[in-house]
């Protein structure tokens, strides 16, 4: 056994595991409709936060959850297919995988704000835009619902290729927070503080505060009519 080193620090391990908490319950109060919408769309808030720590975490996070490792990794993806990648971390495939996920949840997530079923549910901000360009979006983000889950289970199919073929267990570094040093040019994650965590959750804190729509006014009252 090699010896143990920090790869994934606890901030982003519980920013993993709270998404895919909070995107399974997302599906499924979305699939049953009618008053679980109001549960689907304090979830859809909920992640809204996660996505925008995340953001906040790629500045702020550790070694290999900023930014300069991703885009390190995405750059050796000739070297990965060559499979010459030593590094630790996402590697160029996750990288890939990891930025297309993101970049869906998020757009169902702030879709998600402006949609109504048009009998009872509307999104925090669908005030801000027409009813026509609400309806647009909402069609849009169901559709996006397939394009998620198939983008899920290639992300889980790839999970149980790296452990059943490759044998390398993708999900217990992110349990624990370390993994087997391979070269002894790897060097464990440094920085992700208490301070950056503090900081990255008044910027998920923040973004939930806008998504929510609390800050716009309400409609005029409606006149009485005139006999």
């Amino acid at each position: 056994m090699g010896e143990k080193i920090r790869v994934w620090d606890a901030p982003l391990r519980a920013f993993h595991w709270l998404l895919v908490i909070a995107v399974v319950a997302a599906i499924l109060t979305g699939q049953q409709g009618g008053s679980w919408m109001d549960w689907h769309a304090t979830i859809g808030l909920f992640i809204v936060g996660l996505l925008a720590f995340r953001l906040a975490w790629l500045v702020m996070g550790s070694t290999y959850a900023r930014i300069p490792a991703l885009f390190t990794a995405f750059i050796s993806l000739p070297k990965y297919f060559k499979g010459d990648w030593r590094r630790l971390g996402h590697n160029p495939l996750g990288v890939l995988s990891m930025a297309g996920l993101l970049l869906l949840l998020g757009w169902q997530a702030v879709s998600g704000l402006f949609t109504t079923d048009e009998i009872a549910f509307t999104g925090p901000l669908y005030r801000l835009i027409s009813s026509r360009d609400s309806l647009y979006l909402t069609g849009l983000h169901r559709l996006g619902y397939w394009f998620l889950v198939g983008f899920i289970a290639l992300h889980v199919l790839a999970v149980l290729v790296h452990a059943l073929i490759l044998k390398h267990s993708l999900i217990k570094p992110m349990i624990t927070g370390k993994t087997e040093r391979t070269d002894k040019q790897q060097k464990a994650a440094t920085g992700g503080g208490w301070i950056a965590f503090v900081v990255a959750l008044c910027v998920a804190a923040a973004a939930v505060d806008v998504a929510t729509g609390a800050w716009i006014p309400p409609p005029p009252p409606v006149a009485p009519p005139v006999w």
